[in-house]
């Protein structure tokens, strides 16, 4: 059994730690959510079921957990719940819930990006600050805070310049966490996130479009000329980086989570997926989108000072699991 979050007290017995993981059905929430309770941890998820896209998906994520014993899942705004209830005894926040999209943040949209992502993680920290119990109050950050940059890997102290509306919502929440850890001693750690991948991946992200092009006959649209690059970061790599972040990350830091390759081309996992799906499909493509950025390239070295966090999926067996889910599905 797994005791890495657990702590031992008098007697000898064992302390079971509480966990609360926000957006607990979506694609990383859940991820994250199964982690825990294989290692024997007491998970809390909450989720909304918000119409981004399908509630079936968000539901087919939870089967085979929302019967576990030591799992509570709350269906409800975050906004609406008594959240000084919520925490109580709670150990460990992971703050996976978000409005998530580059390519739809523009424009009157932005309203939602700023409700979900800036706000409700003021709303979060403004509990987190009196909750007595809790030791790690992890946020989920992005890539997308660097924006197009020349300078690679992207390291945590180089200058921030989002270029999509997102990416600003994302650095909105990084620095309300770090307010809040230096005014109010909230333990708070942000993970920048590339661009991940893997089982339960929402439908409007790349490789679930692209797999369920290639299985369905649909074609590809590619914006741009697929030779941009990608640091793809498997997800329950990212899920095993929130908890060695729960249990060693120094309060206040920005970590970069990031896969097993520096960075590979559109074109080549468009090629990787055909050799895994078998099927053929039609590529076109497009102009470039505003707010994508040509390539991103994690520099972990910190992770892995500070963490000990290693990914241990290579890029092709994750992909294979993620076209074996879908298969499942289309």
């Amino acid at each position: 059994m797994n005791t890495e979050l657990r702590i031992y007290i008098a007697g000898g017995r064992i302390k079971i730690m509480k966990h609360l993981v926000t957006g607990a059905a979506g694609f990383i929430g859940s991820n994250l959510v199964k982690e825990l309770l294989e290692r024997g941890e007491e998970v809390i998820g909450v989720d909304s079921f918000s119409n981004y896209y399908s509630r079936e998906l968000k539901e087919r994520n939870l089967l085979g957990i929302l019967n576990n014993k030591n799992f509570m899942f709350i269906e409800a705004d975050l906004f609406t719940l008594d959240l000084n209830q919520i925490f109580k005894g709670v150990d460990y926040i992971y703050h996976q819930a978000a409005q998530a999209g580059v390519r739809s943040s523009w424009g009157d949209e932005f309203e939602v990006y700023n409700q979900n992502n800036i706000l409700l993680t003021q709303k979060l920290l403004e509990a987190a600050k009196d909750c007595n119990s809790l030791k790690k109050f992890v946020y989920a950050s992005s890539s997308s805070v660097y924006g197009d940059t020349d300078q690679m890997p992207m390291t945590e102290d180089q200058r921030l310049q989002p270029v999509s509306p997102y990416g600003v919502s994302k650095l909105g929440g990084e620095n309300l966490c770090y307010l809040y850890y230096k005014n109010f001693k909230v333990p708070t750690v942000s993970l920048r996130y590339f661009t991940v991948y893997g089982e339960a991946q929402r439908p409007d992200m790349a490789f679930h479009i692209f797999i369920k092009a290639f299985l369905t006959g649909e074609k590809i649209n590619i914006f741009g000329d697929g030779k941009q690059s990608r640091n793809f970061t498997y997800v329950k790599d990212i899920a095993r980086a929130n908890i060695l972040a729960a249990k060693r990350a120094p309060a206040g830091e920005i970590i970069n989570i990031g896969g097993s390759g520096k960075g590979i081309v559109l074109n080549d996992t468009l090629d990787l997926i055909k050799e895994l799906t078998g099927c053929e499909t039609k590529i076109i493509y497009k102009e470039k989108v505003k707010g994508d950025v040509k390539h991103t390239s994690a520099n972990t070295s910190k992770a892995e000072m500070l963490l000990n966090y290693k990914p241990v999926v290579s890029f092709e067996e994750g992909l294979k699991r993620e076209v074996e889910w879908l298969k499942r599905i289309y």
